[in-house]
């Protein structure tokens, strides 16, 4: 695993100020935030610092402003969520660097807390440019990263301050680092991975990276649909990328030089309409589909044998549901399959993480998401870590 500093390498931060990179891009409704999962995350870092008596600087981005001052999408839109998660007044400075950021740290009293505007309202954080991030770091002693949900990014707020500071990795970012080089960079053998979803082509890098890492590959969701039409199966009217059959062949190919047992269900659970309860709703081998019916879940059987394969597994990466989870009863493959994962990593015998947004919510859904070693709530580093891509905002930290 790459070494990396964390908050435990800092020393004396009395009186510093800390400029500390987190995640308050949250869902908004009726101006609250639906969602603060992502400050609860950070909290822990956030909290540390302050209560060691330095002056902490939140830098977050919130929403896409393109580089213009957007008054919707100020960060002062999540203030009030932020000092309920973290019990704290906050100071909002409507700037990120400059007289008036200077002149906050004057009148923050050590283990005082700001958080800076919005780092997109400027063209220099998309851009990386170096002159934007010497302006933010001339104002901190030191930086830290606990937003890994923006690490693969290569922005002044992610990556430029990095080169400009001491930096170090806060804690939820080094449990994130940690857990993700147990699940992949360094996992326990034999391993798994569940990759579900509607589509092949949102997930291809992600397939052909796995497929050289992983002892078991479980394929679920629509784009179970894409391997099975590849394997001759008769899809019906099945959500299907018929186009990328032979990029689905060329990975099973791949699989089978690498070792790699690819599990595809051979019961499905079918129907002639996608909706709640439908009374054409049956389970059957998937060579019996017939052409008006479309494949909306995995069967029973197959989650039975898929559960007996992770029972055989020392780690577990998952990301996507096995079925429309969304709408009863195509929920009961992810539920089940979630539960077995749950119940072998609560007795010890399994390493599982979990990430993606769709996953959060389907494990979620099956009341299991504590139960599981590690989930990560970041949507697109996740992925492009599964990708193998080296994620910008990481290589930085790195010692």
């Amino acid at each position: 695993m790459p070494k990396f500093k964390t908050l435990d390498d800092i020393g004396d931060v009395r009186g510093k100020v800390a400029l500390v990179r987190v995640d308050l891009n949250l869902p908004m409704k009726d101006g609250r935030a639906t969602d603060v999962t992502r400050v609860e995350a950070s909290a822990p870092t956030i909290l540390e610092l302050a209560d060691k008596g330095a002056k902490v600087l939140l830098l977050a981005h919130f929403g896409r402003p393109k580089g213009q001052r957007n008054s919707t999408m100020s960060t002062s839109m999540v203030q009030g969520d932020v000092e309920r998660v973290l019990d704290r007044e906050i100071m909002f400075i409507p700037e990120v660097a400059g007289p008036v950021v200077e002149q906050a740290i004057g009148i923050l009293r050590d283990g005082d807390i700001g958080l800076l505007d919005n780092v997109r309202f400027w063209p220099g954080e998309e851009a990386n440019d170096p002159e934007f991030a010497r302006a933010i770091a001339g104002h901190g002693d030191f930086y830290v990263n606990d937003a890994f949900s923006a690490a693969h990014r290569a922005h002044a707020s992610t990556e430029g301050l990095a080169h400009l500071l001491p930096a170090y990795a806060g804690r939820a970012m080094e449990a994130e680092l940690t857990a993700l080089d147990k699940a992949l960079g360094n996992p326990e053998m034999p391993a798994a991975a569940v990759v579900g979803g509607a589509k092949v082509s949102s997930k291809l890098a992600v397939l052909e990276h796995l497929v050289g890492k992983v002892q078991h590959l479980i394929i679920g969701g629509g784009m179970a649909n894409t391997f099975l039409a590849a394997r001759g199966v008769d899809v019906g009217k099945s959500l299907c990328e018929h186009d990328l059959t032979g990029t689905a062949n060329k990975i099973l190919d791949t699989a089978s030089h690498a070792g790699c047992t690819v599990h595809l269900p051979y019961d499905v659970v079918v129907a002639k309409e996608f909706a709640a309860h439908p009374a054409s709703l049956r389970t059957c081998n998937v060579h019996e589909v017939a052409a008006e019916e479309m494949i909306l879940d995995v069967g029973p059987l197959a989650v039975e044998a898929l559960g007996d394969v992770l029972k055989t597994c020392r780690t577990l990466v998952w990301n996507g549901p096995m079925g429309a989870f969304e709408t009863e009863p195509f929920d009961a493959a992810t539920v089940a399959l979630a539960r077995t994962a749950a119940a072998l990593t609560q007795d010890g015998s399994l390493v599982s993480v979990a990430g993606g947004g769709d996953t959060v919510a389907a494990l979620n859904h099956a009341g299991v998401a504590h139960d599981f070693t590690y989930i990560s709530t970041a949507g697109g580093a996740f992925l492009e870590w599964m990708e193998g891509k080296v994620l910008p905002g990481v290589a930085a930290l790195e010692a």
